[in-house]
């Protein structure tokens, strides 16, 4: 039987809470007033910096018992005052997974890894701790798996399972899905559906995907900038409260969107909630949407330029893995043949261990091929180190935090500039500064910005270089909709610097979006090499690399609208064009 949430039983109590962190100029919580119910199931959601995490970070006691600065109010969880117990008492009771959760993984297997923290309290039943945990997210067939063999979601499923081996009341998930295909962000989902339905724990999700929110939540608080909650508010009335959204840059789900620019107002006076799934969306549309010829809007869409015959990126029969700890090899790009043209913008998109970041390192330099060949402009990347090949290609990593070497933001964009000993430096960082928001933080340590800001700058620091290829791994991981609008936008503005980039993500809108090819991957091989007007129409092939279009082309494969609309825009100019006979904004 599900586990019935009890409002009246606060499990975290937040008071007045204002913190500063040392040496910053502006308070990062101001004076914030939040509860949140026993067995509930809760999203944090906000623009980047407005303080999700470091919110998070008061309810197990990481701030202020870990994290120091100047901190009033008061915090209790669990019916304890937080300043009378410790971090690792409050651990017992609140567990976070943390947005780059493999940081916390210290064991070399599964099991071990579940049994860490249960061993490290004393507890003669650590090994049934560990095993329980493991049982609770229906992964004990993993209990002998290796870590670093695992894909990134069963990473985060390990990640989970330790975090649950204390038996906390309460699961708090930095971003669950930033890092993971579109197939293993809802199993996070479902699993932590089932913790809180079955086993009555109350999960906290900090969380940028509103569809998400939709499909999972109870409730949603609305963070803005200088730490402030604007409002706490069912997920219907939440993700409905569209203006609000927008200016916190949180895009609410696409389906909320279009019926927001097509009924919303008038709905709103009716005081009608807006659909905020595909299938409210579909109860909604289809009634209203007669089977009929309409103008094919949907179809006309921009062609991608055509690209030069330049080849700046060849591969040829090229394949490259890994050697286990049984020494084996154990390949991950299988016999691959590609070529990467000036002028291409390639999404690269596939399942969790599909070879994505595997084809990138090749490119850098930073793996090289067991068999064929990798050639970058022109050099052979078995002959030429990555420091060379370096200045062509600059490649962000999946965690931003890797790029950061200097204690500030300004020391890690000019590193480059000034270990290649180039001119003009210090206007060059002021202007990539200026161009990413970061004046404002050059002097904080980039280790400890917030995921967006992080995210920001390191592609400032990719940007620094002026590569002829830029590879970005997950690069709108942890962006709010403003700045996943203004990446996009600055690629178009170097264009004349940056000959080619390529994107491995699992943010399918940015396929939709920016992309003028599309690369499927599976198993190191490639699936498909095609265009964004038409990958989403191989649903088989979208299945096999675990992934899922985005909500707005769902909606019309459902309404039977052929060709899908790729944007919000395209869905609604589609609705205004339609027959007035045959299109009727009757009620529902």
């Amino acid at each position: 039987m599900a586990h019935q949430s009890t409002e009246d039983q606060p499990i975290i109590q937040l008071d007045n809470v204002t913190f500063r962190y040392p040496g910053a100029q502006i308070d990062s919580l101001y004076q914030v007033n939040l509860s949140i119910s026993r067995g509930d199931f809760i999203a944090i959601a906000g623009s980047n910096g407005s303080g999700k995490t470091t919110l998070c970070k008061c309810f197990n006691g990481l701030i202020p018992g870990y994290y120091s600065g100047d901190m009033e109010g008061t915090i209790v969880i669990d019916g304890f005052s937080a300043s009378e117990r410790s971090v690792a008492e409050l651990s017992k009771s609140v567990a976070y997974v943390f947005q780059d959760f493999e940081n916390q993984l210290v064991r070399p297997t599964v099991y071990d890894e579940a049994c860490f923290a249960p061993l490290n309290f004393g507890y003669e039943d650590y090994k049934e701790r560990g095993l329980h945990a493991l049982e609770m997210l229906e992964i004990e067939h993993l209990r002998n798996e290796w870590i670093w063999q695992l894909s990134g979601g069963q990473k985060h499923m390990a990640a989970l399972a330790a975090a649950l081996a204390l038996n906390p009341e309460v699961i708090v998930v930095d971003e669950p899905v930033a890092q993971l295909d579109p197939a293993h962000a809802r199993m996070i989902y479902d699993k932590l559906k089932l913790l809180n339905e079955k086993y009555g724990k109350t999960i906290v999700v900090i969380e940028h995907h509103t569809e998400f929110i939709a499909d999972y939540c109870r409730k949603i608080v609305l963070m803005e900038k200088g730490g402030r909650v604007r409002w706490v508010k069912t997920v219907s009335e939440g993700l409905s409260a569209v203006a609000d959204l927008n200016e916190m840059n949180i895009q609410p789900p696409q389906v909320t969107q279009a019926f927001h620019a097509l009924r919303g107002v008038r709905e709103a006076e009716r005081g009608i909630p807006y659909p905020i799934t595909i299938e409210e969306a579909v109860a909604h549309w289809a009634p209203i949407l007669k089977r009929a010829t309409f103008p094919s809007i949907a179809a006309k869409q921009e062609s991608a330029a055509p690209t030069s015959k330049e080849t700046l990126v060849r591969f040829d029969k090229v394949v490259s893995g890994y050697q286990g700890i049984d020494r084996k090899k154990r390949p991950i790009i299988r016999e691959l043949d590609l070529s990467i043209h000036d002028g291409d913008r390639i999404a690269l998109i596939g399942n969790n261990g599909a070879g994505k970041s595997t084809l990138l390192r090749l490119i850098s330099g930073l793996r090289r091929p067991w068999e064929g060949a990798v050639t970058v402009c022109g050099q052979d990347t078995r002959k030429t180190s990555p420091e060379k090949l370096a200045d062509q290609v600059a490649f962000l990593f999946q965690n931003p935090e890797e790029m950061f070497i200097a204690d500030n933001i300004r020391e890690d964009v000019a590193y480059f500039l000034k270990a290649r000993k180039q001119e003009g430096i210090e206007a060059f960082v002021d202007e990539v500064l200026g161009r990413f928001k970061l004046t404002d933080l050059q002097e904080r340590d980039g280790r400890l910005l917030s995921g967006g800001q992080q995210r920001r700058a390191s592609l400032a620091i990719g940007m620094a270089m002026r590569p002829t290829v830029m590879l970005l791994d997950e690069p709108t991981a942890s962006l709010d909709i403003a700045s996943r609008k203004e990446m996009t936008l600055l690629f178009e503005e170097l264009h004349d610097h940056v000959k080619a980039v390529i994107v491995a993500t699992h943010d399918m809108q940015l396929v939709a979006d920016w992309a003028n090819r599309v690369i499927v991957m599976n198993e190191g091989r490639i699936l498909l090499d095609t265009d964004s007007s038409t990958v989403f129409q191989h649903p088989e092939i979208l299945d096999k690399a675990a992934l899922v279009a985005p909500q707005i082309i769902q909606l019309c494969q459902r309404l039977d609208i052929v060709p899908a609309c790729l944007s919000v825009q395209q869905f609604i100019t589609y609705m205004q064009h339609a027959p007035r006979e045959e299109f009727s904004y009757g009620s529902r």
